[in-house]
Protein backbone atom coordinates (compact mmCIF):
# COMPACT_ATOMS: atom_id res chain seq x y z
CA UNK A 1 0.00 0.00 0.00
CA UNK A 2 2.68 2.56 0.34
CA UNK A 3 4.32 1.72 -2.81
CA UNK A 4 1.23 2.43 -4.61
CA UNK A 5 0.93 5.68 -2.39
CA UNK A 6 4.31 6.77 -3.68
CA UNK A 7 3.56 6.03 -7.69
CA UNK A 8 0.22 8.24 -7.19
CA UNK A 9 2.40 11.04 -6.16
CA UNK A 10 4.97 9.79 -8.89
CA UNK A 11 4.38 7.45 -11.10
CA UNK A 12 8.05 6.75 -11.81
CA UNK A 13 9.90 6.83 -8.73
CA UNK A 14 12.02 4.17 -7.87
CA UNK A 15 11.80 2.95 -5.37
CA UNK A 16 11.99 0.37 -2.14
CA UNK A 17 9.55 0.04 0.82
CA UNK A 18 10.97 -2.14 3.62
CA UNK A 19 7.76 -2.70 6.23
CA UNK A 20 4.12 -1.94 6.34
CA UNK A 21 4.30 0.63 8.66
CA UNK A 22 4.43 4.46 7.26
CA UNK A 23 6.31 5.68 10.44
CA UNK A 24 8.65 3.04 11.23
CA UNK A 25 9.03 1.32 7.33
CA UNK A 26 12.10 2.21 5.23
CA UNK A 27 12.08 3.84 2.27
CA UNK A 28 14.89 3.44 -0.03
CA UNK A 29 15.11 6.30 -3.16
CA UNK A 30 16.91 4.45 -6.06
CA UNK A 31 16.18 7.63 -8.46
CA UNK A 32 17.10 10.29 -4.97
CA UNK A 33 13.54 11.14 -4.47
CA UNK A 34 13.48 14.44 -6.61
CA UNK A 35 10.12 15.97 -5.79
CA UNK A 36 11.01 15.06 -2.14
CA UNK A 37 8.23 13.24 -1.14
CA UNK A 38 7.14 12.74 2.80
CA UNK A 39 6.03 10.38 4.69
CA UNK A 40 3.21 12.65 5.73
CA UNK A 41 2.41 12.94 2.35
CA UNK A 42 2.54 9.21 1.36
CA UNK A 43 0.06 9.08 4.34
CA UNK A 44 -2.01 11.34 3.35
CA UNK A 45 -2.16 9.64 -0.03
CA UNK A 46 -2.82 6.39 1.35
CA UNK A 47 -5.68 7.73 3.39
CA UNK A 48 -7.43 9.69 0.40
CA UNK A 49 -7.43 5.98 -1.41
CA UNK A 50 -8.18 3.79 0.95
CA UNK A 51 -12.00 3.91 0.62
CA UNK A 52 -11.56 3.05 -3.16
CA UNK A 53 -9.40 -0.48 -2.06
CA UNK A 54 -12.48 -1.27 0.61
CA UNK A 55 -15.30 -0.41 -2.05
CA UNK A 56 -13.54 -2.25 -5.05
CA UNK A 57 -13.45 -5.60 -2.55
CA UNK A 58 -17.18 -5.41 -1.82
CA UNK A 59 -18.89 -4.12 -5.59
CA UNK A 60 -20.25 -7.20 -7.14
CA UNK A 61 -18.56 -8.78 -10.07
CA UNK A 62 -19.22 -7.25 -13.51
CA UNK A 63 -21.60 -10.49 -13.91
CA UNK A 64 -23.52 -9.84 -10.87
CA UNK A 65 -23.94 -6.52 -11.59
CA UNK A 66 -25.32 -6.83 -15.17
CA UNK A 67 -27.03 -9.37 -14.01
CA UNK A 68 -28.65 -7.04 -11.02
CA UNK A 69 -29.55 -4.32 -13.81
CA UNK A 70 -31.55 -7.36 -15.37
CA UNK A 71 -33.45 -8.81 -13.09
CA UNK A 72 -33.74 -5.47 -11.06
CA UNK A 73 -33.46 -2.39 -13.32
CA UNK A 74 -31.12 0.78 -13.24
CA UNK A 75 -32.86 1.77 -9.94
CA UNK A 76 -31.87 -1.15 -8.44
CA UNK A 77 -27.89 -1.50 -8.94
CA UNK A 78 -27.93 1.90 -7.86
CA UNK A 79 -29.29 1.17 -4.56
CA UNK A 80 -27.33 -2.00 -4.32
CA UNK A 81 -23.69 0.53 -5.07
CA UNK A 82 -24.78 2.78 -3.13
CA UNK A 83 -25.31 1.13 -0.27
CA UNK A 84 -21.51 0.48 -0.68
CA UNK A 85 -20.82 3.82 -1.58
CA UNK A 86 -22.26 5.02 1.50
CA UNK A 87 -20.63 2.13 3.92
CA UNK A 88 -17.09 3.34 2.17
CA UNK A 89 -17.15 7.27 1.82
CA UNK A 90 -15.03 9.44 0.08
CA UNK A 91 -12.91 11.24 3.05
Amino acid sequence: MITEAILKLKSDADVTVRGTDIDTCIIEWHDGNPTNITKEQIKTKINETAYMDKRAKEYPSMADQLDDIFHNGIDGWKTTIQAIKDKYPKE
